[in-house]
């Protein structure tokens, strides 16, 4: 092709890559309401625990079995530890599918996606930026929970050792370490969440549909893995494994059950990927 042919299908400095920039897009997303409203919430559950323990007053034992709700005001790790698991099942799972689900489906909605193909944005390049960033900013409300709860329960409990469920403690400094890896195995567990959410984005014009689908589908994993009929067919759920960082907290951790959760978190999420890459790249944008 000549010199003169590429520059009617190309202007000149024209790079794929430099469309789009990461930056754009992340401020973009972090203007929304949907983001401030959603980070305000879970900025505002560590104050709202604080509140219902000094009125309900100190959490007991159940039936002798001692659970992480129940150390919660033993120290300022023990209740960032609780706000995790009573987080982790449902409500870690909304932002994780309104920063994917809605990313691309909010931009059909609005009618701009067709423009911004048309700056042109590469498709692929597209799909790269808006995920990036909306597993970025899941992945920082991962972290704003505990860190806020921490804080929290610092000044409401005291700074001191993680008490084990199981009995014995760790030191405040182990047990940041514990908390780091609870943290990154709650988001890989989330990835197949997020996956859903962002294939389902590329599929359809309504964010909410896109978002709901995701947290709806999540829930029926968590049916199917309730139905103890299914035996080892439980394993291949990745809802199976959405707990298995409680290992972390113990006195010497275990890894097993966070490997494969891991392992199969992160298969589910590539197929989901590629799954939304694939098909974005036929898809007839219209909107």
């Amino acid at each position: 092709m000549s010199a003169l042919a590429e520059r009617t299908e190309t202007a000149d400095g024209y790079r794929a890559r430099r469309t789009l920039p990461l930056r754009v897009e992340l401020v973009r997303q972090l203007k929304r309401r949907r983001t401030l409203v959603m980070g305000a919430i879970l900025a505002v559950l560590p104050f709202v625990l604080v509140v219902a323990f000094a009125i309900g007053g100190q959490p007991a034992d159940r039936n002798g079995r001692v659970t992480l709700m129940d150390t919660a005001t033993a120290s300022g790790a023990n209740f960032a530890a609780m706000n995790l698991f009573v987080s982790a099942g449902f409500l870690l799972v909304i932002p994780v599918a309104l920063f994917c689900g809605d990313t691309v489906a909010s931009e059909a909605n609005w009618s701009s996606l067709r423009y911004l193909l048309a700056a042109p944005v590469p498709r692929a390049r597209l799909l790269w930026s808006k995920l990036a960033v909306g597993l970025g900013m899941s992945l920082a409300a991962m972290v704003l929970l505990p860190v806020v709860a921490l804080a929290v329960g610092t000044a409401a409990y005291g700074w001191g050792p993680l008490e084990l469920p199981t009995g014995g403690a760790v030191s405040p400094g182990t047990a940041a370490q514990r908390l780091v890896v609870v943290v990154a195995y709650i988001f890989v567990s989330q990835l197949v969440t997020a996956g859903l959410a962002f294939w389902l984005s590329t599929r359809t014009d309504a964010p909410l549909g896109a978002v709901g689908g995701a947290v709806g589908l999540t829930i029926v994993g968590n049916v199917l893995d309730a139905v103890t009929a299914l035996g080892h067919w439980r394993d291949f759920l990745p809802s199976h494994w959405q707990f298995a960082w409680a290992d972390a907290v113990q006195p010497r951790p275990e890894w097993s059950g966070m490997i494969q959760g891991t392992a199969i978190s992160i298969t589910y999420a590539l197929v989901l990927f590629a799954l939304a890459f694939r098909g974005f790249a036929r898809k007839d944008v219209v909107s």
